[in-house]
């Protein structure tokens, strides 16, 4: 395992002084959410020089405040067949490469009104037609089970539904896209493009802990800001992309009350699934568009809507404390339907034959469950235009989690006293083995990403 191998004057700081240092990579990823670190590694496995570079840390955008579903894709069986395809595919291979980072909880939908009963054999219909594994459950043995489920519930239909711990991914992806090449910058924010009249040569990236401004030379970058991404392409001197940021509000609550993902067996709608997160359960979501993704508020009102809505599912909603709330921003492909009704789908964009841009591809939409295979299409995009032949390998790479290596004789290869890894493992076996294992993930991120 390497450090980035960057000049050591990219990593000093001189007073307040900037130091402007020329970086080359084949290709720069712009965006450390759960695509653009997908993205990083399939160029990396196929041997292509990449560098990504984040304005803050890994998931700190997007992919840090979604609600912990790895869908199973039925929730979009009916209203967007494609991405439910695309969801059960990667929920498969998410679950084989990074077990460590799955709960295999199993999800039910839950039928409680007329409505939910005449929509059930449409849901059906479409599961089977998209190949999602269901079946239809026993209502008073998932009682047994979820004994905070509304009481009215008549029906249930089982679906492969799990939890994905968002961080522990996405740190293993990190992890194991800089053991086979990349090197990742975090805290390293985009603030200009280098262009050569129809050409992008690169870009310039303020580094915030170092306090310097460096040059990145590539032959392509890839643009995977997720809602940012129309900045990034004005930026680049074009016109915005057809994106539509779009916010979903979850509600977080002060004790876990179900056991497997519940869901409303009904067309998507706001405050219809409950996930079952660690200690807490996550009260999910809403769709609405905003104008700027760095300025979006939570209200009261939006909070009471959503534990209305959710208390048909899980009751005791009402009477428990919501302890914090958060906004996911989502960027949705442009279309002339409502949020809620747009697909989930993700798009690829080719500037050099939209917009006559050589050098840039976007990426538009997409979800965290299918973060791995966004990475895979622009990898095959980017490595086409390379003349590179060799094919994507992710979706049989095991990521690596921090059991994986042997963190002190890892330490003492690259000179980090043992101490402070010790300091961490020491807390296995005690009351806070928890926070023990979320240590060690940040701890073996930040060693990859060359900033301890």
């Amino acid at each position: 395992m390497n450090r980035p191998e960057l000049p050591i004057s990219t990593f000093l700081m001189l007073g307040s002084q900037h130091i402007t240092m020329e970086i080359k990579s084949t290709v720069t990823v712009i965006g450390g959410g759960i695509s653009g670190l997908f993205t990083a590694l399939d160029l990396a496995l196929r041997g292509i020089d990449t560098m990504l570079v984040e304005r803050g840390d890994i998931g700190s955008g997007t992919s840090g405040k979604f609600h912990g579903l790895l869908h199973s894709g039925a929730r979009y069986a009916i209203t967007d067949p494609e991405s439910a395809k695309e969801c059960i595919q990667e929920n498969k291979i998410i679950s084989k490469i990074a077990p460590h980072a799955v709960k295999d909880t199993g999800g039910v939908f839950l039928g409680i009104t007329n409505d939910d009963l005449q929509f059930s054999e449409t849901f059906m219909k479409a599961l089977k037609e998209v190949g999602i594994e269901h079946k239809v459950v026993d209502v008073n043995e998932v009682l047994q089970s979820e004994p905070f489920i509304n009481r009215d519930t008549k029906l249930a239909i089982w679906v492969p539904d799990k939890v994905v711990y968002g961080y522990d991914l996405m740190a293993s992806v990190a992890v194991t896209a800089s053991l086979n090449g990349a090197k990742i910058l975090t805290y390293n924010e985009v603030v200009e493009f280098i262009r050569e009249k129809d050409s992008v040569k690169g870009v310039k990236v303020f580094d915030k802990i170092n306090n310097t401004t460096n040059v990145i030379k590539s032959d392509y970058i890839v643009n995977t800001a997720g809602p940012w991404s129309f900045k990034i392409i004005r930026m680049a001197g074009l016109e915005e992309i057809p994106i539509m940021p779009t916010a979903g509000i979850m509600a977080v609550f002060n004790q876990r009350v179900n056991n497997m993902v519940i869901n409303r067996l009904r067309p998507p709608s706001d405050g219809d699934i409950v996930v079952p997160y660690a200690d807490s359960s996550i009260l999910g979501t809403t769709a609405t568009i905003i104008e700027d993704p760095d300025n979006f508020t939570i209200s009261d009102e939006d909070i009471n809507m959503l534990v209305s809505e959710g208390a048909y599912l899980i009751p005791k909603l009402k009477e428990m404390k919501v302890v914090r709330s958060y906004a996911s921003i989502r960027p949705l492909i442009r279309s002339d339907v409502s949020a809620r009704e747009a697909t989930r789908d993700f798009r690829l964009v080719d500037h050099e034959k939209e917009n006559g841009l050589r050098g840039l591809v976007s990426v538009i939409g997409g979800k965290f469950t299918t973060g791995r295979l966004v990475g895979e299409r622009v990898a095959d995009l980017v490595s086409s235009k390379l003349g590179i032949k060799s094919v994507s390998k992710t979706a049989m790479t095991n990521l690596i989690s921090p059991l994986d290596i042997n963190l002190l004789d890892y330490a003492e290869r690259i000179g980090i006293p043992k101490v402070v890894v010790k300091g961490i493992l020491d807390r296995k076996g005690s009351l806070d083995e928890e926070r023990y294992s979320s240590s060690l993930y940040i701890l073996l991120s930040l060693i990859s990403r060359g900033r301890i």
